[in-house]
């Protein structure tokens, strides 16, 4: 674990949350889905509107849309290894352990026009099916959740290092040849075809693998702020798992 070290220790989890798991895609990539997660999700927000610095997240080429700041430790900690059971079991993972944890506050800022062709497009955050992203939504459905995704021209709705040399090839052909607009992308586009989502709700959680192609949900008149009591505000954890 190596998120930022916490101000106070008041992120305890509801024992009284509701688990759901559904397939996506033809792949049947698992989607486990939490809800009522926190005790007091709202002392995640004041953490991150009073104890931390938020920074640009991306770069020329792409990246987050937005700004991220450190997650507190215990908050990581703690729910990684409650929820971890859960996962193994939703994702028929056998004989792992974990292995590290990284986690920022997140809260996406760029307006439509200021994205690159890269932020326009589904993408995954890895090939390693070991990799998991715990997505807690600290905003109201407004904001818009996130969508899963299948490319047209491959048929892949899941990276993996033998299809990574097609996808990569195959989606800058298409970004070069027909960049696309100025839009975050919601629902299906030419070249890819949304095949499920999880809807944004006041502290869900949603996890699934690294290596599904995915995208925010953001609509165009979401109303996005760099205050995290009035942004889209999540917590996204990067969650690694190794054979023992």
């Amino acid at each position: 674990m190596n998120p930022a070290p916490a101000a106070d220790s008041s992120f305890a989890l509801n024992p009284r949350l509701k688990a759901s798991r559904v397939l996506i895609g033809r792949e049947e990539e698992p989607l486990l889905i939490l809800d009522r997660v926190m005790q007091r999700p709202e002392a995640l927000i004041e953490y991150a509107a009073r104890e931390v610095t938020f920074r640009p997240a991306w770069t020329a080429s792409g990246g987050f849309p937005g700004l991220r700041a450190p997650a507190p430790l215990n908050y990581v900690n703690l729910l990684v290894r409650a929820l971890s059971p859960a996962v193994e079991e939703a994702f028929g993972l056998t004989g792992v352990k974990l292995a590290r944890a990284e986690c920022n506050f997140s809260l996406v800022t760029l307006s439509p026009e200021e994205l690159t062709p890269l932020q326009r497009v589904p993408h995954a955050d890895t090939d390693d099916p070991l990799q998991f992203a715990f997505l807690h939504y600290l905003c109201d459905p407004r904001f818009g959740g996130t969508a899963f995704y299948r490319h047209r021209a491959t048929g892949y709705e899941t990276l993996r290092p033998e299809r990574m040399e097609a996808f990569t090839k195959a989606r800058d052909r298409e970004l070069a040849e027909a960049p696309p607009g100025a839009a975050y992308i919601v629902g299906d586009a030419p070249h890819y075809e949304q095949i499920g989502a999880a809807e944004a709700r006041f502290d869900r959680l949603v996890v699934y693998r690294s290596r599904t192609l995915h995208s925010g949900l953001i609509a165009p008149d979401a109303p996005l702020s760099e205050d995290p009591k009035r942004g889209r505000l999540t917590a996204n954890i990067f969650v690694n798992y190794r054979q023992s």
